[in-house]
């Protein structure tokens, strides 16, 4: 199919705006408080997205391995800083192990599929490498920081059960391993889920990105396979990763289990 992209106006694009009436009016009329957060979203969406847009146009054109990178290593640091301020324990050391968890998935995963799947050439390529390793980072971003919640809130849930497992002699890791399970169980659910449901209830994001742009339904089809294998994928390394650095946190040097009145983070 040779269809181009149906370019949207600037007109038409601002007053596409109206349709956050819907949030504001229920906010208004519930009394909800939400007003100034859906304003400020919405301007936030508008300008930076349309920053990445002319960003990536310059990218494009003006590529070198160097600068891609950087633009990654930018969006590692900022993935981080969101999802550890969307944790709402509060954990010190915490970003470092997000980080870890959202370099190594997004970036391991991210070069396999650009390398192994799509064959950009260069290695480098923007316009294959940027998108995708931000799809994957974005997802994996706000699979981390729930993760982690749930961890905290588990193991709190069975504080009782983890002082006895202590008591009896168990390491940190056999005390914390039910709700180690129990959070990446539940992390992995929400992309199966995804993943059952497309093509039938849902077409994702990628797949109707394309069919917009004119592409053939199924290359599109194939694109979103990718696209929904290599999400559950990166998902699950961030989760095992972001759990297994950061359960040792709720444990003393000895190995003992800190109730919430003697930890360092407890207000």
């Amino acid at each position: 199919m040779t269809e181009s992209v149906v370019d949207i106006g600037y007109i038409e694009l601002f007053a596409a705006s109206a349709l956050m009436l819907v949030a504001g009016l229920v906010s208004w009329k519930l009394e909800l408080g939400q007003t100034r957060r859906i304003v400020v979203s919405s301007v936030r969406c508008f300008v930076q997205l349309l920053a990445a847009g002319f960003l990536l146009t310059y990218l494009f054109e003006f590529q070198t391995w160097w600068l891609v990178l950087l633009v990654l290593a930018a969006m590692v640091i900022a993935a981080t800083q969101i999802a550890t301020a969307r944790v709402k324990n509060r954990v010190p050391g915490l970003s470092g192990a997000v980080f870890v968890s959202l370099f190594v998935s997004s970036f391991a995963v991210g070069f396999i599929v650009v390398e192994g799947i799509v064959h950009a050439e260069p290695w480098y390529s923007a316009r294959q490498l940027v998108p995708i390793i931000g799809m994957i980072m974005g997802n994996a971003m706000a699979a981390v920081a729930v993760a982690i919640d749930r961890l905290f809130a588990d193991m709190d849930a069975r504080a009782s059960e983890m002082f006895s497992l202590v008591a009896l002699g168990a390491t940190p890791s056999e005390a914390a391993a039910p709700s180690l399970k129990a959070v990446i169980g539940a992390g992995m659910t929400p992309i199966l889920a995804n993943m059952s449901a497309a093509g039938i209830v849902t077409f994702p994001g990628m797949m109707t990105g394309q069919l917009l742009a004119g592409a053939d339904p199924v290359a599109a089809a194939k694109y979103q396979i990718v696209v929904m294998l290599m999400l559950s994928a990166a998902n699950t390394i961030a989760i095992v990763a972001a759990v297994y650095l950061t359960y040792r946190r709720r444990f003393s040097s000895d190995g003992y289990y800190l109730d919430k009145g003697i930890r360092a983070d407890n207000p």
